[in-house]
């Protein structure tokens, strides 16, 4: 199993920076960023000044979107970065959630994704494309490649993901919603003709170290807030008989209001309707024993990697327990199964 550390980009940027310099340091293989351009600091810039100052890491979004970016930026941002540090990018992509709605836009359609995926993939691997009606391709890339990982919760978004994703990404830790969703997608990748195998599965949830449950709930509460914006745009189309697991809808209901000023941070009041059996189903908390456990049930179920949300009080500490104990413990554990 691989590990990221997803990480916001709040000012000092050089913050940012020590903490991705951190997480390569204690053996984790990915920086993945948040990416709302009015939110947070711009995290392309920030990727650069990443790559320069670390070995092995590779960097991305979780996640961005079709419609604040336009398709061939993107695709030639992540084209230079390969050329100036070495294929060490990755792109998360949805059809969009803060990045849209603080602007007063909306998620994009389905098909827009699709048809973005395509665009920013071909050109991003040193290809060729049609795209507005013309032949693109960048005469300066060669050997550029990338990687599309889909993030998605919805049944239809999850069949897009298992048709034209190279990965799919779970932005929570409830075991069994991603044994549904993991099947799903799979599902939906052999139906298209590919190789369900082929498809790599990233699980994405904060994790905290510690022993103190009530204060690391409460840390990790505005993550439960965070997902509810989505659940609550299925069930809005889809009703609550839905195919998507209870687990995943019923706590919702006491959903009142979202305030995006307060996206992803600890403390957030807007989450105070998630309760405490969801904040630990979606996260990872306790113990380095507690945390092992529970990663070693995600990788039976076919994760390939976890990335750990850092927005909490103990960032240090939690990247350092798991350096020292949490991922060679899962390393071993994955040697003796395979």
């Amino acid at each position: 199993m691989d590990f990221g550390a997803v990480l916001q980009t709040n000012p000092p940027s050089a913050r940012t920076v020590q903490l991705a310099k951190l997480a390569e340091a204690h053996g984790f293989s990915h920086v993945w960023t948040f990416d709302s351009h009015l939110l947070w600091q711009e995290p392309y810039v920030l990727y650069s000044r990443i790559l320069a100052e670390t070995d092995k890491i590779i960097v991305g979004p979780m996640v961005t979107n079709p419609a604040t970016r336009d398709w061939t930026v993107t695709a030639s941002t992540y084209a230079t970065l390969n050329e100036m540090y070495g294929n060490r990018t990755i792109c998360g992509i949805g059809r969009g959630d803060s990045a849209v709605r603080v602007i007063n836009g909306a998620p994009t359609t389905l098909k827009t994704l699709r048809e973005s995926i395509h665009v920013i993939r071909e050109l991003a691997n040193s290809r060729a494309v049609e795209y507005n009606g013309v032949t693109l391709q960048f005469p300066w890339s060669k050997g550029s490649t990338l990687d599309m990982w889909v993030a998605a919760y919805g049944p239809l978004a999850l069949k897009l993901a298992g048709e034209v994703g190279d990965g799919f990404i779970l932005q929570m830790a409830d075991l069994d919603v991603a044994e549904w969703m993991i099947k799903t997608v799979r599902a939906a990748a052999e139906k298209a003709g590919r190789d369900p195998l082929a498809v790599k599965f990233c699980v994405a949830a904060p994790m905290y170290i510690g022993e103190d449950w009530s204060h690391m709930r409460d840390q990790c509460r505005w993550f439960g807030g965070m997902v509810g914006n989505h659940v609550a745009d299925i069930v809005a189309k889809y009703g609550e008989g839905s195919p998507v697991p209870k687990a995943l809808t019923d706590y919702i209901k006491g959903r009142e209001g979202y305030d995006y000023n307060e996206h992803g941070r600890a403390g957030n009041t807007h989450a105070d309707f998630v309760p405490d059996e969801i904040v630990e189903r979606f996260c990872l908390l306790g113990t380095a024993s507690d945390h092992v456990e529970k990663l070693k049930a995600l990788a039976e179920l076919g994760v390939d990697q976890f990335a750990g949300y850092l927005q909490h009080d103990s960032k240090e500490e939690t990247l350092r327990v798991y350096g020292e104990t949490v991922i060679p413990a899962l390393s071993e554990h994955i040697v003796a199964t395979a």
